[in-house]
């Protein structure tokens, strides 16, 4: 399987579970509002951000926020067909589908659908969902390809 294939492969699975979590949180939403405990410090809420991370750029117009998510989306098509590695084409392709995911929902609700709540006593962090996982996720992985990469080649 080319690297191509597997960044699309990884662009589409992202995709489909930010999508389905999503579709399933907006459709349990009167209940969501107030959250379900699933453990201590861990919840499912119902929260809808019409910003970016933590809520920066809070009141931006959503599809300036759009757009440039969609720019980005072309730039990181470029650096996976690029891509040297499997792995780094997986990580592009989770960035590519998260950032869809997210873009999706803006075009849809103008704001981003978020359900993962967690928090440690007083401090709470705030909300997010699947796509924002993908991303930090591949984000990470990219970091972490040369090291992985010279260690292999050792």
């Amino acid at each position: 399987m080319r690297n191509s294939q597997i960044g699309l492969f990884s662009t589409t699975v992202t995709l489909f579970l930010d999508q389905v979590t999503k579709m399933i949180v907006v459709e349990n939403a009167p209940v969501l509002a107030r959250g379900i405990q699933i453990f201590p410090g861990f919840d499912i809420v119902f929260f809808r951000n019409d910003g970016v991370t933590f809520g920066m750029l809070a009141g931006f117009p959503w599809w300036g926020l759009t757009l440039l998510a969609l720019s980005i989306c072309c730039w990181l098509v470029l650096l996976l067909l690029r891509s040297q590695s499997r792995l780094e084409a997986y990580a592009y392709g989770a960035i590519i589908g998260g950032a869809l995911g997210n873009a999706l929902d803006r075009i849809r609700f103008q704001a981003v659908t978020d359900f993962l709540d967690f928090s440690i006593k007083d401090l709470h962090w705030p909300a997010f969902n699947l796509a924002d996982g993908f991303v930090v996720g591949g984000v990470v992985i990219l970091l972490l390809a040369p090291i992985l990469r010279s260690n292999h080649q050792a």
